[in-house]
């Protein structure tokens, strides 16, 4: 049995992107998980590629760092001039001159662009014994994109780009991807027949095409199943349709593994965000980054996770979230802010209004109101009345509290770390806290109250206050 061939894919990184109208190169612009450029690298892999090029030119320092951080093992290229795919192309094989086999070349903003469809078209390419395949697409406004001009047998005579076609040409629907498959040595040997006499004055790669076709070689067409995985991108507009049929298409695929997406038009799912059967996320969320969702939680409605965990059971309403660990049956929100490195226990509960950083509540601890719980680590079953704050930070450095289990804050509390409360241990409302308290103690730190008969009548005459308190004192107990 032959071995198969090697696979080498080139990917094309190297313009500007000037229609951008962005400071962040084209190829680094988010999308939904990874950048444009980060979703192609991700076929590369999926394929089973032995080897990536990356052919880089505008601000190649910054994709290459790009490049070394998401794909360690592919090779950066430089295209110094930026004289045409047909010029880029012949640069990453002079780059890798050992390079046999099949070389696949993709177009480094083409983000939609599955494996599935690339498993495709190397098994048209392989199938068709073929010297150079393309994958073509069935548009309805083909505008500014190149053409596939099939001979009367039907078969690839060449392609024609869209600034040297006819007019009649141009009302060919069929469009050039520039997503190729071409055998390595034969595409060699081609590009160096390439010319610059065209509209662009550029070494088209697409009349590699027409040259092997006209020295006998086998070309081969591979039309794509899904016309929209061969769009470009080149501005803001274009990104955000390319954003939407993402969207679209991975939430469909979630809820088709079993998630209940409640509103998918206003649900934002990464590709590198995981969520598990019979979770449900509400409308106007977003779960983003390596966020993962366990069967059973609750997302949302209007809620953020950002490299958040939430495990099976969980609820999380009203809620912006930044790498916290949300345990199972956990409770959080509305109205909630959870900020790196909180962890919550099974059946714990962060309320309204509450802010947590940095802090971990044991089991079925809670702090349902209105509060601030910075450094923290909090006891199973402790309770955090509303108002308290976590004063960790004195001005240089931050400080922890520790509350034990099953320990009591009241309400309007001030713990100033570093303190601890024991277990067992009861805070005053309203007190600020700066010394230990010890297991089943209770703790106050408040001055005593003192009331001042007649203050209101001396300093306030006059006012609706005033004459309430004079009401009030003329009732006799009798008519009371």
């Amino acid at each position: 049995m032959s071995q198969a061939p090697s696979r080498t894919v080139v990917v094309l990184a190297a313009g500007e992107g000037k229609r951008m109208k962005s400071a962040t190169p084209k190829m680094l612009q988010p999308l939904l998980g990874r950048t444009l450029l980060g979703h192609v690298l991700a076929v590369a892999p999926a394929i089973g590629a032995d080897r990536t090029v990356v052919v880089v030119g505008h601000k190649a320092d910054e994709i290459g760092a790009f490049v070394a951080e998401v794909a360690p093992g592919a090779t950066p290229v430089l295209q110094a001039e930026q004289n045409g795919t047909g010029h880029a192309v012949r640069i990453a094989l002079d780059a890798t001159p050992d390079l046999t086999g099949t070389v696949v070349v993709l177009s480094g903003d083409v983000p939609l662009l599955r494996a599935e469809t690339v498993e495709a078209l190397l098994a048209t390419h392989e199938k068709a014994g073929a010297a150079a395949t393309v994958l073509s697409a069935e548009v309805d406004v083909p505008g500014g994109l190149g053409r596939i001009i099939r001979g009367a047998d039907g078969n690839l005579e060449r392609i024609v780009e869209a600034k040297d076609a006819s007019d009649e040409q141009r009302r060919i629907r069929e469009i050039n991807s520039g997503i190729y498959v071409f055998d390595a040595a034969l595409l060699r040997e081609a590009l160096g027949k390439l010319s610059t006499d065209n509209a662009q004055g550029e070494e088209y790669l697409t009349d590699v095409f027409g040259i092997l076709a006209s020295q006998g070689h086998p070309v081969a067409i591979e039309v794509a199943e899904f016309a929209y995985e061969t769009l470009g991108c080149n501005d803001r507009a274009e990104l955000a349709k390319l954003r939407v049929l993402m969207r679209d298409r991975v939430n469909e695929a979630w809820m088709r593994a079993g998630v209940l997406l409640l509103d998918p038009a206003t649900t934002w799912i990464d590709v590198t965000a995981t969520l598990e059967p019979d979770a449900v996320v509400d409308q106007n969320s977003q779960i983003l980054g390596t966020s993962s969702v366990a069967t059973g939680a609750v997302i949302g409605p209007d809620t953020t996770l950002i490299d958040t965990a939430v495990a099976e059971g969980a609820t999380v309403l009203r809620t912006h979230s930044i790498g916290a660990l949300v345990g199972p049956q956990a409770t959080v929100g509305p109205f909630s802010y959870l900020r790196p490195g909180t962890k919550l226990g099974r059946k714990s509960k962060i309320g309204g209004f509450v802010e947590a950083k940095n802090a971990e509540l044991g089991d079925g601890a809670k702090v349902p109101h209105l509060t601030y719980v910075g450094d923290a680590t909090i006891g199973a079953k402790a309770n955090i009345g509303a108002g308290t704050i976590f004063a960790n930070y004195d001005g240089v450095k931050k400080h922890h509290t520790t509350v034990g289990e099953a320990a009591f804050v009241g309400s309007d509390s001030v713990l100033i770390a570093p303190v601890e409360i024991g277990p067992g241990a009861y805070v005053a409302a309203g007190s600020a806290v700066q010394k230990n308290v010890g297991a089943g103690e209770l703790g106050v730190s408040r001055a005593q109250q003192r009331n001042i008969e007649g203050w209101v009548a001396r300093k306030r005459p006059g006012t609706a206050s005033a004459e309430a308190a004079s009401k009030a004192a003329n009732i006799t107990p009798e008519q009371e």
